[in-house]
């Protein structure tokens, strides 16, 4: 299966004033099993692409919140991703505008190939949810549910 879209976005809190402790066993093991449960892997048999998304909080907020799978056509998905990677990638192209931290990678997605209705809905539903968590506007349109 080619992964063709890889969203590598970890939010780090960083504390100035903050000594560093060592790290016991528990924390470290509840801290991997919040980034298992932050880990959306979209894929199936039907289409050879995967979408990965690591983004804590992503997951619940997907389940809890966005609109249900089959709300949006795939046509509208397909037209809304188009212009949100889109500008996606030019803020990728723009580090000193745009800050590198939130937008670290490339994303390539090509309007020309079909890769199905729920790799567009998780893609398009995590395009929502940045822009909301992080405040950031990615079209013109007003990033809501």
């Amino acid at each position: 299966m080619k992964t063709i879209i890889l969203l590598l976005l970890v939010a780090l809190g960083f504390n100035s004033c903050k000594s560093i402790e060592p790290q016991n066993n528990s924390s470290s093991e509840r801290e991997e099993a919040l980034v298992d449960n932050d880990t959306v892997v979209i894929g199936s048999d039907e289409t050879t692409y995967e979408i990965i998304i690591i983004e804590p909080g992503f997951n619940a907020w997907l389940q809890s919140i966005a609109r249900p799978e089959g709300y949006y056509s795939q046509n509208f998905l397909e037209t809304r991703n188009q212009i949100l990677v889109q500008a996606w990638n030019q803020r990728v192209l723009q580090p000193s505008v745009y800050d590198p931290n939130l937008y670290e990678l490339q994303i390539d997605y090509n309007s020309r190939t079909d890769y199905g209705y729920e790799v567009n809905y998780k893609l398009y539903n995590y395009f929502i949810y940045f822009q909301r968590k992080y405040n950031q506007r990615l079209s013109g349109f007003i990033p809501r549910i």
